[in-house]
């Protein structure tokens, strides 16, 4: 594999093109955005995604999919809810066997569809994987240690996409779990926006920390009843990238729960944004997949009433207080909250 694009020119698909140069490929990144293709080309920076870092002379961008598409290997780093958009403009120009790489954490909104789910309907003969962990975009492009899960249910094509991407300081670790490296990587989100709300409303340390131990039980309920395991999301893919998410001020989604907490309108905090803060989408999708698998996720839930719902953050935290105590650790067959 000689030639790596990277769909999706944010902070995290600009990251992930350094690594792939790092590890010794070509590499060009597809950008939606014309004057962010321009910057990297003319002047090796993103500013509008990635400021303060140098990009490597030898990335460059395009604005052409079918450009793109001419690589030997595909990661896709787009926003969930515009994935299945932007493959399937992709599609056409993808040769036979081409391995794409799911870098994007998310639930599509409108079908609850996980991204591997949409890439196989709209791409069925693609080979897919997924990369998820934890992994702010900035430590990446400055090349500080970070260790991912990379999931594939094809051990030989798994080992090969590890050696592809990995160099002294981005190790990676595999699963043929799909569906636990994407529920970590997506549900984090939510429990992030929770964690923020609490931060921006002065509850303290130990509420954080509650928030994190029972979102984690959330997360795991979900993946279970999926179809995934739980000791994927025990991973890099699940307690790593929760921990991080939920605990590091780079997170986009807990700074915007934090503003949420602060008392600060939810249109307001996205409309000074350019950068997507995935979980205010997914708490929607969690929702309609717990009400669709009959399972519980209060803290999810609450996220959704929130920051999709204008429900009061007072009254929702108090209902989440109120809910009667249970048992903290949950049997195999055990759905309940």
């Amino acid at each position: 594999m000689k030639r790596i694009s990277i769909i999706g020119a944010g902070a995290w698909g600009t990251a992930l093109a350094l690594v792939a140069i790092r590890a010794g490929h070509g590499a060009i990144v597809w950008a939606h955005e014309p004057d962010v293709a321009e910057t990297i080309n003319r002047d090796h920076v993103n500013p509008v995604f990635l400021p303060g870092v140098a990009l490597s002379p030898e990335l460059t961008a395009t604005g052409d999919l079918a450009v793109a598409a001419n690589a030997d290997a595909l990661l896709l780093a787009t926003p969930a809810q515009h994935f299945r958009s932007v493959v399937s403009r992709l599609a056409p120009n993808l040769r036979a066997g081409v391995p794409l790489l799911i870098c994007s954490k998310g639930i599509e909104t409108s079908s609850g569809a996980l991204m591997s789910e949409v890439l196989a309907d709209v791409v069925p003969a693609a080979p897919i994987t997924v990369l998820s962990g934890p992994s702010f975009a900035l430590e990446v492009a400055k090349d500080l240690p970070t260790a991912l899960t990379l999931a594939c249910r094809d051990a030989a094509l798994g080992e090969a996409l590890a050696q592809m991407l990995s160099s002294a300081h981005f190790r990676i670790y595999r699963t043929d779990d799909l569906v636990g490296a994407q529920i970590g990587g997506a549900v984090k989100n939510v429990i992030a926006i929770a964690c923020g709300v609490v931060m921006g409303r002065g509850l303290g340390e130990n509420a954080r920390a509650a928030l994190i131990t029972r979102g984690l039980h959330e997360m795991t309920r979900l993946a279970r009843a999926m179809g995934g395991r739980s000791e994927t999301v025990m991973g890099l893919s699940g307690l790593g990238d929760l921990t991080l998410t939920c605990t590091g001020e780079q997170s986009r989604n807990l700074t915007l729960g934090m503003a949420l907490g602060r008392g600060e309108r939810i249109a307001d905090i996205l409309a000074r944004r350019r950068s997507v803060a995935e979980g205010v989408a997914t708490a929607a999708s969690v929702t309609k997949l717990c009400r669709h698998l009959g399972i519980e996720m209060p803290i999810s839930a609450a996220v959704d009433a929130v920051a999709n719902h204008g429900a009061d953050i007072k009254a929702t935290i108090a209902s989440l207080l109120a809910r009667p105590a249970s048992v903290e650790g949950d049997l195999p067959d055990d759905v309940r909250a």
